[in-house]
């Protein structure tokens, strides 16, 4: 079986490399040179554990190459995947579909044989009739078939989560004239091995499945903001939020997972999904008040950070020198994008603060989106070294084994602020630290 992948970021390279290893050839059609200068010289231009084996073993194999020409790259594919970029839009908080339309219209022109146009990118409720009105009015003979497959992908375990999914949701297009079975039969091939694992594969209409990806985002965004919540409580009323999260996650119908508090949530998905789903439902007259209130509570949590940092080191962090370590928004990726360190490096910068960091793999990332004076350390224990006080921005596994004792030796003062709770309390007070954590007593 032969697909095209039309974009070769994040999404687009993850999923085309699975595929591939799942035994179907896949192109991936990368129109950035660099990024496709990369791919062919086997450096693959995003972080992510496991995926550079994958893609060498896969070009090796035959099944996976790259390609600048969309032409090429989609002849002979039963499906043709869109996995571009839909962020945010300047303005208005929409969702930018751009980059999808210029990808259909480019594969309209190019199509040559009857294929199955597949969204992966997550793109608002319409979208999929948006491209198939598109592709219509460009090649009104041209035969072929609209899907939406949402991608459900966490970057650090993006490989896990496509090669062992909790589910796989298709929508085709269920009031198409003669129906959709075709488009059907053709998802199914490509997901065999999954149906082999058993893996819950739902079929549905488009719109659903469109409207399932931010819905899914948007319940995990405001599941993380719950536990934020709950944790500036436990503070108030000397509670314990890991205890609470554990007794309430092993509750099924809650569930244990994204219920770690810290300083926010960002990255690729949650921001971007839930401000476009606000948006959705208000151009539906429909209004997401829970999602509005998420987005909301998040931002201002995030500035919020900065200012208890702030207030651990005596009310002003003039002339202060700050070790941070982590600046991802989250561990075992690069990802910088929506990333608590943003803001909260930022205002300790305006506030005089000199700031020392380390981030394991995101300092490149990092350079272009935090203040010009931060300096980047060759490891924790620099960053460290001299600081009056050493923060804690990304749960990274590295930091978790740093001893308490020779961070004492190292630093020039004694606070310690731990927004991802990656230290126990008891030990880091015995060794002298002014410790503040998330939700603990």
């Amino acid at each position: 079986m032969q697909i095209a992948m039309i974009g070769g970021g994040y999404v687009g390279l993850v999923s085309g490399a699975c595929f591939a290893e799942f035994g179907t050839n896949v192109t991936i059609v990368e129109a950035d040179p660099g990024r496709l200068s990369a791919l062919r010289e086997g450096r693959i231009p995003i972080y992510e554990p496991g995926l550079d084996k994958l893609v060498a073993d896969n070009v090796a194999a035959g099944r996976l190459t790259f390609s600048e020409d969309i032409e090429t790259g989609i002849q002979g594919a039963e499906a043709i995947f869109i996995a571009v970029g839909t962020p945010t839009r300047r303005g208005d908080g929409h969702a930018d579909l751009r980059y999808v339309f210029a990808a259909a219209e480019q594969i309209a022109k190019s199509m040559k044989n009857y294929a199955v146009v597949v969204t992966k990118s997550t793109v608002p409720v319409g979208t999929g009739r948006q491209v198939a009105e598109l592709i219509r009015r460009v090649r009104p003979d041209l035969d072929f078939d609209v899907a939406s497959n949402p991608e459900f992908l966490r970057e650090g375990n993006a490989i896990g989560d496509f090669m062992r999914p909790d589910r796989v949701i298709i929508g085709t297009d269920t009031t198409k004239p003669g129906g959709s079975e075709r488009a059907m039969e053709i998802m199914r091939r490509l997901y065999r091995p999954l149906y082999l694992i058993e893996a819950p594969i739902l079929f549905t209409g488009l719109e659903t499945a469109e409207l399932a990806k931010y819905a899914a985002n948007s319940f995990l965004a405001m599941k993380v903001t719950f536990i934020n919540e709950i944790a500036d409580l436990c503070e108030k009323v000397g509670a314990e939020v890991h205890d609470i999260a554990r007794g309430i996650g092993l509750d099924n119908r809650i569930g244990r997972k994204f219920l770690h508090p810290g300083p926010g949530f960002g990255g690729s998905c949650f921001p971007k999904d839930t401000l476009a789903l606000v948006h959705i439902a208000r151009d539906a007259d429909s209004p997401m008040r829970l999602i509005e209130t998420t987005v909301s509570i998040n931002d201002a949590r995030k500035a919020r950070m900065a200012e208890r940092i702030i207030a651990a080191c005596g009310g002003s962090v003039s002339n202060l020198t700050i070790g941070v370590l982590g600046l991802t928004f989250k561990p075992e990726t690069d990802d910088m994008r929506e990333a608590s360190s943003i803001p909260i490096l930022h205002r300790l910068s305006e506030a005089g603060a000199r700031l020392r960091a380390f981030d394991p793999a995101g300092m490149e990332s990092a350079r272009p989106l935090l203040p010009d004076g931060v300096q980047y350390c060759r490891d924790a224990l620099d960053a460290a070294a001299q600081a009056d006080a050493l923060v804690v921005l990304t749960e990274w596994n590295e930091f978790r084994a740093l001893s308490p004792s020779r961070l004492g030796e190292l630093m020039r003062g004694k606070v310690v602020v731990d927004l991802r709770n990656i230290w126990d309390p008891k030990t880091m007070r015995e060794h002298g630290f002014q410790y503040e954590s998330i939700g603990r007593p």
